[in-house]
């Protein structure tokens, strides 16, 4: 266990003795800030080292997370070693705030925040950093290093009379600003920094805005009335938030990171802000999630409903269906603005987070079938409309389609929820989606007068069923395998029970359970596989399928081994701020794969609300099964 793993598991402080501390923090040691457009990671030690202007899918302008040497990043810190530091969150808020303690001088503060309007029509792009002298006076160093194009183009920076500004190629620039009459130098390896002291009761702001055409007098940026307005806006917006379970802290932050990596102005929500963050360090299990995943979306339907955002629910969904309206095929991927993803190509140039190349944008999983996507969204849309949504007669007839699509093809061996680069087979986790599919829009045809395609698509549902229970079982029809005619073991079993396909307490299920844990296990974690997938290297236990395994449990009626799952990933397999990634090291729990995960918070989200239902039914000695918690109908929206 490294030293930043030992701190947060205590509580306590990181303590920088040298700068070489600084040289291999895990990517866990950062949180996150955004505007609904972008967002940034800010470590730990007070560097931004990951920002990418003016989308969350554009070029990195600071991307020292991928390469040290050549990403470029920008950072507040003290001068002097050793020091330590603390972050936490603005309660309810997406505000960051680090503390540094210097032996010998004092204690400063460190205000992170991009300014939030929740306005999908307006986005200043803009990053704050206020620094606050707490006691003494402390020696601080402010540095100011972009790289635009993913670290390809050095700008130039220029002198002006209120701060530096970066110029690029085209249109790129990036000003900086810092308060208090500073004088900026160069620095050895590259950028400049200015060197100022803060004395205890004094403030100083330091803003970067992007495109701008000069910088601008420190208060014509108005930094502390969008501190305020930021951090009344985050608060007007949790004030919605309807859970009020044992793990509430836990629920309240996956809420604001969803809110986080949701892009305001179409509702896509990305699977992750970051590219090419490792699976396991050292290895090529390295990807692009700056883009929303059908699936992805299907989950946040349910977890935002579940707590009280309909709002957002409501967004998510408009936005897979508006790309419907316009789009013959179902994908299982789109870029943010319902554009297509692009192509995977290497950057070469780029050496990857701790060494771990190659370093991906794009991502080819674009060109797979995956059949499971239709069932997540006719899910999606039956929440949606459980939830007090309506669907449209023209939403409606491109979710016909979807499911006659899948009446016609369901037979097919696809890739599969997982995206292996090997050769498609009959996963039993998509023969599930088409199951769910056909349901589900059975379940919605009479709102629309459709009663020959319902007939259609339960009688197709009986045959997926049945296909399932003859083929998907082991030689001895005891448990489910991953795929048929194979013998292994698929995390994304744990969603036959979860999806309704048969009753929690089935033997088959409880069989299968036990077997995945078993198969699939290291301690309370779960990998999704343990078999060759067509990507050489290793990989973490995958956060979201521990998640799966605590809401399977609940539903069997185990919540005390539910919630002692829940517990491990909640609060042992996130950081310090309760940020989850893609993936764990079961071993050293340190965090693994794209930061933060929205895949990892959703499944928080809904084993948490399945858990708390299971909970409130054993109390009321009821043995019911514990169904999705949803708001009651409404359509006052």
């Amino acid at each position: 266990m490294d030293l930043y793993s030992a701190a947060k598991r205590l509580s306590d402080p990181f303590v920088f003795r040298k700068p070489s501390d600084r040289d291999r923090l895990p990517i866990g040691a950062r949180g996150i800030i955004g505007d609904g457009f972008s967002a940034a990671l800010v470590r730990i030690d007070g560097v931004i080292d990951w920002l990418c202007l003016p989308r969350f899918d554009s070029p990195s302008c600071f991307g020292a997370i991928l390469d040290p040497e050549k990403g470029g990043s920008t950072s507040i810190g003290p001068v002097s070693y050793p020091f330590d530091s603390l972050q936490r969150y603005d309660p309810d808020t997406n505000v960051l705030e680090t503390l540094f303690r210097v032996p010998g001088q004092g204690m400063v503060r460190l205000t992170d925040y991009m300014p939030w309007t929740d306005d999908p029509r307006s986005s200043i792009h803009e990053v704050h950093r206020r620094v606050q002298c707490v006691e003494g006076q402390v020696d601080m160093v402010a540095i100011f290093d972009p790289r635009f194009d993913y670290g390809a183009t050095i700008p130039r920076i220029e002198q002006e009379k209120h701060g530096v500004i970066a110029k690029g190629h085209g249109t790129d620039n990036l000003a900086a600003v810092l308060s208090g009459g500073v004088e900026w130098e160069p620095c050895e390896r590259g950028g400049v920094q200015a060197r100022f002291r803060i004395r205890s009761g004094e403030r100083r702001w330091m803003v970067l805005s992007w495109n701008a055409p000069r910088p601008e007098p420190i208060s014509a940026y108005r930094p502390f009335e969008h501190l305020r307005a930021t951090r009344n806006r985050w608060r007007d917006w949790t004030r919605s938030f309807r859970y009020d379970g044992p793990w509430r802290h836990h629920v309240m932050r996956s809420a604001l990171v969803l809110k986080l990596l949701m892009y305001a102005p179409t509702g896509a929500m990305v699977a992750a802000p970051t590219t090419s963050l490792p699976e396991w360090l050292g290895g090529v299990r390295n990807w692009d999630y700056r883009y929303s995943w059908t699936r992805d979306s299907a989950m946040a339907i349910h977890a935002t409903s579940s707590i009280g955002y309909l709002r957002e629910a409501r967004d998510f969904f408009h936005f897979v269906r508006d790309i419907l309206e316009h789009n013959v095929d179902l994908q299982i991927m789109y870029g943010i603005d319902g554009g297509q993803v692009p192509k995977e190509r290497l950057l070469d140039h780029l050496s990857g987070f701790s060494g771990s190349a190659p370093v991906r944008i794009g991502n080819d999983a674009r060109e797979q079938v995956q059949l499971d996507t239709a069932g997540a969204l006719l899910d999606a849309a039956h929440v949606y409309e459980r939830g007090g949504g309506s669907l449209t007669v023209r939403a409606w007839r491109r979710m016909r389609e979807v499911v006659e699509t899948v009446r016609r093809r369901w037979q097919e061996p696809d890739h599969g929820i997982w995206e292996p680069r090997a050769t498609p087979r009959h996963n039993v986790h998509s023969r599930l989606m088409s199951w769910l599919a056909l349901r589900r829009g059975a379940e919605l045809a009479p709102l629309f007068g459709d009663a020959a395609c319902q007939g259609r698509w339960l009688g197709a549902s009986v045959k997926v069923h049945s296909d399932i229970c003859t083929h998907g079982l082991d030689a001895n029809g005891k448990h489910f395998v991953a795929a048929y005619g194979y013998d292994h073991a698929d995390a994304a079993l744990l969603l036959l029970p979860i999806h309704g396909f048969l009753e929690p307490q089935d033997p088959r299920i409880l069989r299968t359970i036990d077997w995945v844990r078993e198969e699939l296990g290291t301690g309370p974690y779960l990998h999704r596989y343990r078999t060759t997938d067509g990507v050489d290297g290793s990989e973490g236990s995958f956060v979201l399928c521990g998640f799966w395994l605590a809401e399977a449990l609940a539903m069997a009626g185990r919540i005390d081994e539910a919630q002692e799952i829940f517990t491990a990933h909640a609060e042992q397999a996130s950081n310090h701020l309760g940020l989850l990634s893609e993936e764990v090291d079961p071993g050293t729990l340190e965090v693994l794969g794209n930061f933060p995960q929205a895949f990892s918070h959703l499944g928080l989200i809904n084993a948490a609300t399945r858990i708390d239902q299971a909970l409130q039914l054993a109390d009321e000695g009821s043995h019911r099964v514990p169904q999705p918690t949803l708001p009651p109908p409404s359509h006052n929206q």
